[in-house]
């Protein structure tokens, strides 16, 4: 077995209990409050190219001050200014996710969703939320439960992956549908070769490269 590879899974073996353990409290996420699915959904709109530390904090504070499922964008904006990156255009993508999902004063995201088919799930949420691409709605969809079977193609996922030789290069984009859906497909086969399950595999790199796991 190459070297690197056995050592991946020497540090799996490490952390195979703590990576388990966080991944049960996503397990039925999906099925609880509909305004705590959208929570999770808001965190994940705010993390592209941004700090997932600091994306938690700004969710949680427009949390406390009853801005998540009631505030308007100017309200918004200032309250994740200097915590996520392009704040001006996030704030407009979170308050039109939330219209999505109103209902009269309520939000009702699972009467829009179907969580029993998680890729098609994927589908809709990259074709009809602004600012959500594949890597957020894979990170939205594990972090309710759901991602099984899908992969989080972020800066830290990708670089694990170009030094364990799934993919060559690591790509300028992934706008693209297509080069999402292939290297997904090849961090799948990879995950089979290393018997270390696909949403595990994106906690076990993400944790190498910053110390812990978190979500």
């Amino acid at each position: 077995m190459n070297p690197a590879i056995r050592y991946l899974i020497y540090e799996y073996n490490k952390r195979r209990s703590e990576i388990k353990n966080r991944l049960k409290e996503f397990t039925l996420l999906h099925k609880g409050k509909d305004e705590k699915i959208f929570k999770e959904l808001s965190f994940c709109l705010l993390t592209a190219n941004a700090n997932a530390l600091k994306c938690d904090e700004a969710i949680r504070d427009l949390e406390k001050a009853g801005l998540l499922l009631k505030g308007k964008v100017h309200q918004i904006r200032p309250k994740i200014k200097g915590k996520v990156r392009f704040h001006n255009k996030k704030a407009s993508f979170l308050v039109g996710a939330r219209r999505l999902f109103e209902n009269g004063k309520r939000i009702d995201l699972k009467r829009r969703l179907d969580f029993k088919d998680p890729v098609a799930t994927r589908e809709w949420l990259v074709a009809n939320i602004k600012g959500m691409g594949y890597k957020e709605a894979s990170h939205f969809l594990r972090n309710i439960g759901l991602g099984k079977n899908i992969a989080i193609l972020d800066r830290h996922i990708l670089k694990n992956l170009k030094e364990y030789g799934v993919i060559d290069d690591i790509p300028s984009s992934l706008g693209k549908r297509s080069t999402y859906l292939d290297i997904e497909e090849r961090m799948r086969g990879f995950s089979k070769k290393t018997h270390i399950p696909l949403e595990e595999l994106d906690l076990l790199f993400w944790s190498l490269e910053t110390g812990f796991v978190f979500k």
